[in-house]
């Protein structure tokens, strides 16, 4: 018989089995999840007490999931915390919760990493014409999601202009 063509006799059985497969990889948001076996065609009753039958366990808990996500995104792609919040957002995950992951990453650290990152460009352009330097730089650390005060202040520290 074809996998297609199977009875499932269990779809509880089957709808856990979909959601361990895709949490294998890396974690996911609650949302992410049940819209994974929304589409695989899942009782939405069922993906919910897979859910919950996963919170139980700690395989599936959104808090986690978006200090891992932010901690990743912030030493992987130097993004910002506005990005990150888009990102977690888009994923499903509630606004509190992505306050709270937001509230842990201080002002300080996260203009260091801008810098750090500036910097390393700054490096590898600095022969270049003044303008395109500041242009440059300014449209990485704006495509990070940073704004245009750190943006200013990190180009007059690199440059040495006050």
């Amino acid at each position: 018989m074809k996998k297609n063509q199977e009875v499932v006799a269990d779809p509880y059985s089957e709808a856990m089995s979909i959601a361990l497969y895709a949490l294998a990889p890396r974690a996911k948001s609650r949302d992410e999840l049940f819209k994974q076996l929304a589409k695989r065609g899942v009782d939405s009753d069922i993906a919910n007490s897979v859910l919950d039958s996963l919170e139980l366990q700690g395989l599936l808990n959104d808090l986690e999931f978006a200090k891992l996500w932010s901690e990743s995104r912030q030493r992987a792609k130097k993004l910002s915390k506005r990005v990150i919040a888009g990102e977690l957002r888009s994923k499903g995950v509630s606004q509190d919760i992505i306050n709270e992951v937001i509230d842990d990453i201080d002002d300080e650290s996260e203009y260091s990493q801008a810098f750090s990152l500036a910097q390393r460009k700054y490096n590898a352009i600095s022969h270049l014409d003044p303008e395109v330097i500041y242009r440059r730089i300014s449209g990485l650390l704006m495509r990070k999601g940073y704004g245009h005060g750190v943006c200013a202040r990190i180009m007059r520290e690199l440059t040495g202009n006050n």
